[in-house]
């Protein structure tokens, strides 16, 4: 079996000296500081139990956060690899409170397999998944569909047009595409083939289809993006909040896409990732039943955050009762 890595970011919000040097710099730079971006769910006990029990395979997990760490976390568990953003990330950089920085950054993480699937802390494990989800002939499982960006008002929105600005100053669409395309209209997309069949006469890439779920990465990937597109990275990573002139760890993905590193996937089969402040219900559902073998409970602004809190937790507490190895 092929040797990967799991990466997974992690924040506690809750840590004074976080709170401290968080107020400060929210004080003097511009960017997105929101606290629901930072606060912990109480869930992160689950998506170790869920690697344990559906992902034996895997090699190491690297846990990254500014350096602290739950008090329930086993240091001494043998797959267990901590690392603080000090450990890997330009001190230039530091400290930040920026996703964007950190996800930029993970190649340089010391000892970590030449390919890693990257989760946020909201995306979850809860049935058998094998390692062909993630690689397969040696290449991520991705898959490459067309999509249109719509400007709706968020900061998203500018940042994956941010992506799409760089990707068409170095790839042209149709050479691009024709190179790989059995790759790009694979039947195994279904009806997702719709999307990339209707934007083919629009002369530059309008945007990608991104699930928001774990991504397999290839290291190469990121050294080849840092090469070509090194000015705007390093800008991106000078903030110390996200910004609306970003990048992200999405134009990795995209390169990958387009040099034709990846296998064909449906990803929506096995996966879902849905906003939790009108999908709670259906969510839990999801957990108890274990209809999909990974899910996103994308975080956002809810009425009563404890409540919403413990429905999740019981949903997990009902498929994932016991200690992982990676617990004290």
């Amino acid at each position: 079996m092929e040797k990967i890595d799991f990466v997974i970011l992690w924040v506690d919000d809750t840590d004074p000296e976080w709170q401290s040097v968080y107020s400060h710099y929210s004080k003097l730079e511009f960017g997105d500081a929101r606290s629901v971006c930072f606060r912990d769910w109480g869930t992160l006990k689950y998506w170790f139990r869920g690697v344990e029990c559906f992902t034996p395979w895997v090699n190491k997990v690297f846990f990254v956060t500014c350096g602290h760490y739950p008090e329930w976390l086993n240091l001494d568990c043998q797959k267990l690899r901590f690392v603080k953003h000090s450990d890997f990330i330009p001190s230039e950089y530091l400290p930040t409170f920026s996703s964007h920085t950190i996800e930029l950054n993970l190649h340089r993480i010391d000892g970590l397999s030449d390919k890693f699937v990257y989760f946020n802390d909201d995306t979850f494990i809860i049935n058998n998944t094998p390692q062909s989800r993630f690689f397969k002939d040696g290449v991520p499982c991705d898959m490459a569909v067309l999509n249109a960006i719509q400007p709706i008002g968020t900061a998203f929105e500018h940042i994956k047009a941010n992506n799409i600005a760089l990707i068409n100053k170095i790839f042209h669409k149709k050479e691009t595409i024709r190179k790989n395309w059995t790759r790009w209209f694979n039947p195994v997309y279904g009806t997702e083939l719709l999307r990339t069949f209707g934007l083919l006469g629009f002369p530059y890439f309008t945007g990608f289809l991104d699930p928001h779920l774990p991504n397999p990465f290839l290291k190469k990937s990121f050294a080849d993006v840092w090469n070509t597109f090194e000015e705007s990275l390093h800008k991106t990573c000078l903030h110390k909040f996200r910004s609306i002139e970003d990048v992200n760890q999405y134009i990795i993905r995209y390169v990958q896409l387009l040099h034709g590193d990846f296998h064909p996937i449906n990803i929506k089969k096995t996966s879902v990732a849905l906003p939790v402040n009108n999908n709670l219900n259906r969510l839990s559902d999801i957990i108890k039943h274990q209809s999909k073998s990974i899910v996103c409970i994308n975080d956002s602004d809810v009425d009563d955050f404890n409540n919403y809190r413990k429905q999740l937790i019981n949903a997990f507490e009902s498929i994932l009762p016991n200690k992982s190895l990676f617990e004290l």
